[in-house]
């Protein structure tokens, strides 16, 4: 027996507000009142018999159960907009598909775009995000941006910026009633942890410090995505493991503070890779001119 389908206008709802951890924002994403949202929530709660938000100290919070429900959601839709992307392309050479981590698109790629699409109206971008390597054979993309060593066989990798890791909070969360002021006074705060590739940062940063690693043990808060990890940082939720790439314009618009001078340098960094074949296509050539000029400053 085929299991019926719930909502569409539901699941959209639901794969804003877990990707936010905001009603109110996923509502203006989608161009829907705060009060919809809610209702499409509910009345998916109520389609599945399965909880999917919880509130914690002002903030939403996933269930357990939406955990394991939301990559599953979210790879759907993103497969619709690249079927539909396939549908409606008519000029294959002027498109420039680029695959990349959620997290990295949301909090550093995705704000710079504007400025390559000023300097190339020629080009159409698009972007995609998958936790899983490109498979250049199979998918339907031109380049990816991949955080590791560079070292994938059958692929041109080129370096595009490195990485640090360090503690990040919110101003109002670092001068507090419980201040920041050294690493030891991590013990009063609520640390927030990002999940899969990231789960360890918080045992190597505080290794580098010299504190006991239990203390990333104590009471937390855990996300699946980076970026959520640091809007929750900015909400004052907790402390955050920043990473460079994923915090840097939070810090310079004064969103997050870095209350420690101790960072840890990553051993690996980002990597445009792109298949062989096509690595010098004059679309994919201004796109990698491009963005390791902006990791660098200079766009």
């Amino acid at each position: 027996m085929t299991a019926r389908l719930p909502s569409l206008n539901g699941l959209r709802a639901f794969e804003a507000a877990a990707r936010h951890l905001s009603f109110t924002q996923a509502a203006s994403e989608l161009n829907v009142t705060q009060t919809a949202i809610s209702h499409q929530i509910k009345r998916l709660e109520e389609e599945l018999g399965v909880r999917l938000f919880v509130r914690q100290n002002r903030a939403l919070a996933l269930t357990p159960e939406a955990k394991d429900y939301l990559p599953g959601i979210r790879a759907a839709f993103n497969d619709m907009r690249l079927a539909t992307d396939r549908l409606l392309r008519k000029d294959d050479g002027h498109v420039l598909t680029v695959s990349t981590l959620a997290s990295l698109a949301a909090k550093w790629l995705l704000p710079r775009l504007s400025a390559f699409q000023e300097a190339h109206h020629g080009i159409d971008v698009r972007i995609t995000t998958s936790t899983s390597l490109v498979d250049f054979h199979r998918d339907n993309v031109d380049a990816a941006i991949r955080y590791g060593r560079g070292q994938w066989p059958g692929v041109r990798a080129e370096w595009v910026m490195a990485d640090e890791l360090f503690p990040v909070c919110s101003p109002a969360l670092a001068n507090g009633n419980k201040p920041l002021k050294c690493p030891e006074d991590l013990r009063d705060h609520v640390l927030l942890h990002t999940s899969n590739a990231n789960s360890d940062d918080w045992r190597l940063w505080l290794t580098a410090a010299g504190l006991p690693t239990d203390i990333s043990k104590q009471p937390d808060v855990t996300f699946d995505l980076i970026f959520m990890t640091v809007q929750a940082a900015i909400d004052g939720v907790g402390v955050a493991m920043g990473r460079t790439a994923y915090v840097q314009d939070d810090i310079a618009k004064g969103r997050l503070v870095v209350p420690f001078k101790i960072a840890l340098p990553s051993d690996a960094g980002f990597y445009l890779v792109s298949p062989q074949g096509r690595a010098d296509s004059p679309k994919l050539s201004a796109f990698r001119q491009w963005l390791i000029a902006s990791a660098q400053g200079k766009s």
